[in-house]
């Protein structure tokens, strides 16, 4: 089946081949939640079957969304300065504190706590989970964005802008106190930021040319850079393998993390942000609003049309 014959019938399952074995070995159904920015809600859809399973009504402007494991997911919403969270009943909470533009999450290996970058306030806000409330905050020196969280929770990167000349590095020896310890100026106006799974390297993309810089994540060294596409890209990782798009080519490409291509595959227009999950790389479109689901070989699979646009998407495991 192609784009457009899957489209024209997007009431039909999206079957990503989960058996229900599967989603009672996770004591839940595994479920994608997808943000509809302009309609002030996020679709979950059912993993299991391919359905959408509800709609979730939420304050304006959800646009980030950020999975904490079986707790459920932290909603970012940008213009109304707010963060939400939804567990894992599917239900939508306020976080406590004080945001200005409140922009991308990044979680803590033990899920405790969660680190989102304020643009406006130019600083990384820390929030305790389960209290939902924030304890505490670091400035940063300029409008951050994108963020990447080492996998033992000790160190932070986080891009100072959407087309940043700095990333800004932060120690955090003190969970609720991350500390500022260091710069990174990559070789291009950096974009997104991800460690890869063994926490050994750092890829970098770009938001004003067709690169990726990969970093040594201990030293800050830079290791190599490879040709991309149109910016901005935005990166994610399974196994050895990392997955990249660039929402204004339509394509997501699959390297290895020494960064050899191996793959690419066609996206919608407006695919810019991009997750993995539960086995599925997911990949929703900003300007077409369909969610986009690969395997984690990078095979495509189907797309389904969720909300008018979708910036973003995670997976969590709903009871």
């Amino acid at each position: 089946m192609d784009r457009r014959e899957f489209l024209s019938v997007a009431a039909a399952p999206l079957l990503l081949g989960v058996a229900p074995a599967f989603a009672l070995s996770t004591g839940g159904t595994p479920l994608a939640l997808v943000t509809a920015d302009l309609e002030s809600s996020v679709v979950a859809v059912d993993v299991s079957t391919g359905r959408v399973h509800s709609r979730l009504g939420t304050p304006a402007d959800p646009r980030s969304i950020e999975s904490i494991g079986v707790i459920g997911a932290l909603i970012a919403h940008t213009a109304g300065g707010r963060i939400t969270l939804i567990d894992s009943d599917l239900r939508v909470h306020p976080i406590a504190g004080e945001f200005g533009a409140p922009r991308y999450t990044a979680v803590s290996p033990d899920r405790r706590l969660a680190y989102v970058t304020d643009s406006a306030r130019e600083e990384v806000t820390v929030v305790d989970v389960r209290g939902r409330r924030v304890v505490g905050r670091v400035r940063v020196g300029g409008p951050c964005r994108h963020l990447g969280i080492d996998r033992d929770g000790t160190r932070l990167w986080v891009a100072l802008g959407s087309k940043a000349n700095t990333i800004a590095v932060l120690s955090l020896a003190e969970a609720r106190r991350p500390r500022r310890v260091g710069t990174i100026r990559p070789p291009f106006l950096a974009h997104d930021v991800g460690f890869t799974p063994g926490g050994r390297r750092v890829w970098v993309t770009s938001g004003d040319r067709g690169r990726i810089a990969i970093y040594e994540a201990l030293t800050g060294k830079l290791v190599r850079t490879l040709a991309a596409d149109a910016p901005p890209q935005h990166v994610t990782f399974m196994d050895d393998r990392a997955f990249v798009t660039s929402g204004d080519d339509g394509i997501l490409r699959v390297h290895a993390l020494d960064g050899r291509l191996l793959r690419s595959a066609p996206v919608p227009v407006g695919s810019y942000n991009v997750q993995h999950g539960h086995r599925w790389i997911l990949s929703p479109s900003l300007s077409q609003g369909t969610l986009c689901a690969f395997s984690s070989r990078g095979a495509q699979l189907h797309e389904l049309r969720v909300a008018r646009s979708s910036h973003d998407a995670c997976f969590i495991v709903g009871t």
